[in-house]
Formats: C-alpha cells, structure tokens, sequence
C-alpha cells in the first residue's frame, strides 16, 4: 500500500480518536452555553500533511556492449580500489572475455586470448625430472597478485556490480551462441565447478610427455580446466579463493530474481 495513503489513514484514525474522547468528555461535563457572534469566521479545518518522498537519483543508462570497457573498467576500479590491482585486467571485450572464460572453466580447455586478466609472469615452476617430477612449492608465489585481488573483493558491491551490468553479460552469452541461455546459470555452474577442485596433497606428480606438463595421475588430469587453475594456485592460496567464491555465490543467490 502506498505511504501517502497509510499516512492518510493514521491521520483520519486518531483525529477521530480524539473527537471520540472529546465527545465523551463533554457530554460527562457539560459546559456552560456560550454565543457566538455570527461575524466570527469558524476556523480553518486542519490540513492533513503528507510525507515527502525523495526518489533516488537515476542510475546513468549502461553504454553499448560494444564500448563498455571504459565504464567497466571504472566500475571495476570503484570496487576494488587498487590501481595495482586492476592493471592485471586487459582493456579491451572485458565483458566478452569474462564471457567467454566462465563459459569454458568447466570445459578442458580456456582460449588463453580470451582470459580477461593478463597472464602471471614466468614459467610455471617444476622440481625434479622424469619419474620424480613435481610442482614447485615456490610456483604459488606466482599467482599472488591474482589471489590478492580475488581477496580484496567484497562479494556485496561485486555482484551488485554484476547485476548492475547484466544485461551486457547476457547479450554477450547470446552473442557467443547461447541465445536461449543464462550466462547466470553457467557462472553458477563454473563457481561449482573451481568450489569442487579437489584438496590434493603436495608435491603434486608431474609428467611431460611433449612440451607441457601434465598431471601423472589420470584422474587429476581429467579435471576441468578451472579446477586445474585451482591446483596452480598451491593448497593456502586455493583455499583462500574458494572462501571468496563461496562468498560469492551465497550472494548471487540473494539476487537470483533480478538475474532471471
């Protein structure tokens, strides 16, 4: 029900609560009569006052998908407020390499030229050779800067950026050949997907049969390729992203009407 109109209401229930009490009153103790003169005017009636709404300012429209990197990337730095930070993004389709990642994290292979931040510096770092080859347990250092802007997240302003930016989001996700699609639903699959990687105890076992590593046990092997990301990252630092996806989700879920 509209404010005015509760207001309204009140106004009139206890303007006649009073005129109750005062009929009541005046009837248990008459009052001696009195003339009034006719050139008297009668008072005014009351006026009922009304509460006065202030509507929030309007939201700028959202730019064309097209030539949204600059109001993204501002949007970005509002929420994380760390220069240092934000130059691991690339400038350029943000929103369709964000797109385009999530939609692949789950698969086995990501487009490297489409992963929305710049790649870690360095090589990814072994110990040992042949049948006693290992992940480095200095190779964590690497991703450091990404686990550190994952960590500087604040799940509340960052999906709400997200559901501010949506409708570029689902535009792109149809672009890609999902029409009928929720990007939503596919982010909420690859978050359980990396929420799923499995705590494997370190060193992790490495082979190499060509040019790049892979993992010696076969089931590891056959993870996602953003559960094997998980992995690279080491034990502390995965930890430390999947509180922060976790948070993540739970807040998505308190706007899974407006993502429809």
């Amino acid at each position: 029900m509209d404010k005015k109109v509760l207001f309204a209401i009140a106004t009139v229930i206890l303007l006649g609560a009073a005129y109750g009490a005062y009929t009541f009153w005046q009837n248990s103790h008459p009052a001696p009569e009195i003339v009034q003169s006719k050139n008297i005017p009668p008072p005014p009636a009351p006026v009922a006052s009304q509460a006065v709404e202030i509507a929030p300012p309007a939201l700028p429209p959202l730019p064309q998908l097209a030539k949204s990197d600059s109001f993204v990337l501002d949007a970005l730095a509002n929420v994380l407020g760390n220069e240092s930070l934000m130059k691991l993004f690339h400038a350029e389709q943000i929103i369709r390499n964000i797109v385009v990642t999530v939609d692949n994290l789950p698969r086995q292979r990501v487009p490297v030229k489409s992963l929305p931040f710049n790649p870690p510096s360095g090589h990814f770092l072994t110990v040992g050779a042949e049948d006693h080859l290992t992940t480095s347990p200095k190779n964590a250092s690497r991703y450091a800067g990404y686990v550190s802007l994952t960590d500087a997240v604040d799940p509340k302003q960052l999906v709400g950026l997200y559901v501010r930016l949506y409708p570029l989001f689902q535009q792109s996700y149809a672009e890609l050949g999902y029409p009928n699609n929720s990007f939503n639903d596919r982010l909420n699959e690859a978050l359980d997907d990396l929420l799923d990687t499995p705590d494997i105890k370190e060193p992790i076992k490495l082979v190499q049969p060509k040019f790049f590593y892979q993992y010696a046990d076969a089931e590891t092997e056959a993870l996602s390729m953003g559960e094997k990301i998980m992995l690279r990252l080491g034990s502390k630092n995965m930890k430390t992203v999947k509180n922060k996806l976790g948070e993540i989700k739970q807040e998505l879920a308190q706007h899974a009407t407006e993502l429809k």
